[in-house]
């Protein structure tokens, strides 16, 4: 989907997509963890029927379920989250002829 408008530089283009039931569903897990609210909610956001997106928001909490945070106890009871991520190792070429 696209619309035109002029500018004192010509016609300009701007393309607008909608956004897809994933993106919803994305925006409502980071509002609340309530699944009814967030289902709710990505519903209200693409206008779809609550039990279509009920489904993947139980499809999406089964991702998250194994998601690689933790929430460990710190000093007092206090908890704090610790997220593991999986670290990329970037390997360098050197020119043996200049040694750099």
């Amino acid at each position: 989907m696209s619309e035109d408008w002029n500018t004192k530089y010509g016609p300009r283009r701007v393309r607008r997509d909608p956004p897809t039931l994933d993106e919803a569903i994305f925006a409502a897990i980071g509002i609340t963890d309530d699944q009814q609210a967030q289902t709710e909610i990505a519903a209200a956001l693409m206008g779809m029927p609550f039990d279509t997106v009920l489904a993947e928001v139980k499809k999406h909490s089964r991702v998250n379920a194994r998601a690689t945070t933790r929430v460990i106890a710190g000093e007092q009871g206090a908890q704090r989250s610790v997220v593991v991520d999986r670290r990329v190792v970037r390997k360098f070429a050197i020119d043996k002829r200049t040694g750099t």
